[in-house]
């Protein structure tokens, strides 16, 4: 986009910052391809929608020290046998010592059983959905995910998307600095549609001067400005890094 920064001097920056061009390129996520996106069970993606909606807010060791009692809690997740449960099993879940009682996300599982429901009907499979999403429309992916889902807006649908593998970028601190830093004018929140549309068209733009997936340019933007973690540290933190 003009009156924005090349990307090239952005990785520049990046790669003096971890070390070169290699110790960069080492730290750079893959997105799954299209055909393996496709493929993801329904019930994989209800799980990792539900993974992202009680880790907003939370410390994300504790849900995942408990991970095994939220599979047995809520059968799997699979959304078909979800949708048939009764009032009081939702209930009790609000009791259950296996999970984090809070009452309001263990109703978000329920409701996006019925949303990962209906859409697989509709599209066979609701990893189909996402894959047949265009790549350069992850604000429309997102707004849909926030409207017709439960608690999935924000930051939560985006690392939804990260978690899953399907390519995009995400918003974080660290990736909006440097959007404004290479002279994009959004503000340092940028939540109106305004300024999203403008990330999506800039990193659009981005896309087709590097040949790069939106997954990478994002992680490249983090790791190009704020704190310069080592590439030890961040290869031990793995997903979220370097403030994305």
């Amino acid at each position: 986009m003009a009156g924005t920064t090349p990307f090239a001097e952005i990785r520049a920056r990046a790669e003096r910052r971890k070390g070169g061009a290699e110790a960069l390129a080492r730290l750079l996520p893959r997105p799954l391809d299209p055909a393996s996106v496709a493929a993801l069970g329904d019930d994989h993606i209800l799980a990792e929608m539900t993974r992202r909606v009680f880790c907003a807010g939370f410390v994300w060791s504790v849900i995942e020290a408990k991970w095994a009692g939220f599979e047995a809690a809520f059968l799997g997740f699979d959304p078909v046998e979800l949708s048939f449960q009764p009032d009081d099993f939702w209930e009790a879940l609000t009791g259950d010592a296996r999970i984090v009682r809070n009452g309001q996300k263990i109703m978000s599982v329920r409701a996006n059983a019925h949303f990962v429901r209906d859409v697989s009907s509709d599209h066979g499979g609701f990893g189909r959905f996402l894959a047949e999403w265009p790549a350069d429309d992850q604000f429309g992916l997102l707004e849909y995910l926030a409207r017709n889902g439960s608690r999935l807006g924000g930051a939560t649908g985006q690392y939804l998307l990260r978690f899953l593998g399907r390519d995009g970028y995400t918003t974080s601190g660290d990736v909006v600095l440097a959007l404004r830093d290479a002279g994009l004018d959004i503000a340092p929140n940028p939540t109106s549609k305004r300024d999203r549309l403008k990330i999506q068209a800039q990193f659009n733009a981005w896309a087709a001067e590097t040949g790069l997936p939106y997954m990478q340019l994002s992680r490249i933007c983090a790791m190009s400005i704020g704190e310069n973690f080592s590439p030890e540290r961040l290869m031990a933190m793995g997903h979220g890094n370097e403030g994305e």
